[in-house]
């Protein structure tokens, strides 16, 4: 009984820190209007990439041989290629509702990062490698969003090296979404489901977009940085 009301009384207390942090932020214009505009800007890109994945499907020419891909069995990896992304959204909506100050730089960059990479899809009709993994998945929605043309770059690599670069300065964040990253690298590989310079040279471009990002949302970059006047929660 004592364990369960302790366990009460650090839940309240954590929510009242939390409720704090979202007061003080709202007081603040540049909040209100960053976070309204990198909402809306996140939405735009999704569907813009999910638009890009179609046309780019519909467009398709030749497959093409793959130093990899083309000496290596192939492998099912349906269920990680969707459900790992679902975990790694799930898990960054955590990271920004528990800290609100994340909001706007975080779905800004990702924002950038997929406007980016539909314009790279729209410009590559190349088709998927012959032999590859097949997302079965009765939902219409998975087979748009995964299911799609969209072979360079890989958004499955690049989106959680994005958010190392986003998270750098807290080590076990850092290495979490490196791994994530290099996790997915493999997944789509063994699964042929992109070719290896849609992997590999996800990476660099990734960088390059986290830069541009930098330089486009100095702002909201500075207020991703900056101490928490309200207590922190702690992850």
């Amino acid at each position: 009984m004592e364990t369960l009301t302790a366990g009460a009384s650090r839940m309240h207390s954590w929510l009242e820190k939390l409720k704090r942090r979202y007061q003080f932020l709202w007081f603040k214009t540049h909040f209100k209007s960053a976070t309204a505009g990198s909402v809306l800007l996140f939405i735009a890109s999704v569907i813009a990439n999910t638009f890009a994945g179609l046309y780019a499907a519909e467009r398709a020419s030749n497959p093409v041989t793959d130093i990899i891909l083309s000496n290596t069995p192939v492998f099912d990896v349906d269920v990680p290629f969707v459900y790992g992304v679902v975990v790694l959204v799930a898990f960054l909506i955590i990271l920004i509702v528990i800290h609100p100050k994340r909001i706007p730089f975080t779905l800004y960059s990702l924002s950038l990062f997929f406007f980016i990479r539909s314009a790279f899809v729209s410009m590559t009709h190349l088709a998927p490698y012959p032999v590859h993994t097949a997302i079965d998945f009765q939902s219409k929605l998975v087979l748009m969003l995964f299911a799609g043309g969209d072979e360079f770059f890989s958004g499955h690599t690049g989106t959680p090296f994005l958010m190392a670069l986003v998270f750098w300065r807290e080590k076990w964040l850092r290495y979490l979404f490196l791994a994530w990253s290099f996790f997915f690298a493999a997944i789509v590989l063994l699964g042929h489901v992109h070719y290896t310079i849609d992997v590999f040279s996800a990476f660099f471009i990734t960088y390059g977009i986290y830069h541009l990002a930098l330089w486009l949302f100095p702002k909201e970059h500075a207020m991703f940085l900056r101490d928490e006047t309200a207590h922190p929660i702690e992850i």
